[in-house]
């Protein structure tokens, strides 16, 4: 195999088993093989169950998570990513995850990252004091198979947290301690949304992996360097009653991350124009 990264290493800061979908689609898109450090800590860089505030926005983050993976293991590159779960940013009564890789390579002085809102996900919490009631709510949340989390619904920041409940054993006992724990009798189940205790997530990661590779993959037609690609929409197409650009995007901006070329890459021909219900000044 031939391109930037064959042959070369990167780390993965994971302490969650991401490296299972991540380091197949980096070894068989680009050549490049992946460094897990051991003993690494990224929850220290926040966590779903609330315990641990995440600082920063989630690229930055990320960024940070990739620099401590690469100097534990030695590595000029670096992977890591975040995720998000909550309503959709467009359809807020839908569901959804958002999940983000970055891809760092100090030789280059290169950081990419890409995204992908994903509503294929199971993230749900309910409340309880016992097992009764909860089987639709186990059912939604693809439980086993998936795990929960348990917590008092109402204690202080010092009261129980259970994580990776796998079993209706386990989930009893931690409503029993958790409900007990609690002001009001209630513990808050939550889906456990680490990677490694969720296929569902799994699977996202495992095609932001492929698209952060396919971009990787993609040279800068400038400056050949990889890792040109999608930055965010591009124009609004013109009214086709007054020619004010509206709301609807006509291309995606493209842009090199390391000389900063842009081209923009139509969604539909270049000249095609809008319905003035678009249009900011023919529908205000």
């Amino acid at each position: 195999m031939t391109g930037p990264y064959a042959g070369r290493r990167a780390a993965l800061a994971t302490m969650h088993g991401k490296q299972s979908v991540i380091a197949p689609v980096m070894h068989d898109r680009l050549g490049l093989s992946l460094i897990t450090p051991e003993g690494l800590d990224t929850d220290v860089f926040g966590s779903f169950a609330g315990d641990i505030a995440r600082t920063g926005t989630m690229r930055e983050v990320a960024i940070r998570k990739a620099r401590t993976g690469m100097a534990a293991a030695g590595t000029a590159i670096g992977i890591a990513s975040e995720g998000s779960f909550g309503p959709h940013p467009a359809i807020p009564f839908i569901r959804a995850g958002l999940e983000l890789m970055v891809f760092i390579d100090d030789a280059r002085g290169l950081v990419i990252s890409e995204s992908l809102i994903d509503t294929d996900t199971n993230h749900d919490e309910t409340l309880a004091s016992g097992m009764d009631g909860l089987d639709a709510f186990l059912l939604r949340a693809g439980f086993p198979d998936r795990a929960l989390l348990a917590a008092p619904a109402l204690a202080p920041a010092s009261g129980p947290l259970i994580k990776g409940i796998r079993s209706a054993e386990a989930l009893a006992e931690a409503l029993r301690v958790c409900a007990g724990a609690s002001e009001d009798g209630l513990a808050r189940i939550t889906t456990d949304m680490r990677a490694h205790m969720n296929p569902t997530r799994m699977r996202s990661i495992a095609r932001l992996a492929d698209r952060l590779a396919q971009r990787l993959s993609s040279a800068c037609p400038a400056c050949a360097s990889p890792g040109f690609g999608r930055i965010g929409p591009g124009p609004g197409a013109p009214c086709s009653a007054c020619g004010t650009q509206t709301i609807l995007p006509r291309s995606d901006l493209l842009q090199c991350p390391a000389c900063g070329f842009e081209q923009e890459a139509f969604l539909t021909p270049a000249r095609m124009t809008a319905d003035p219900g678009s249009c900011p000044l023919c529908n205000p």
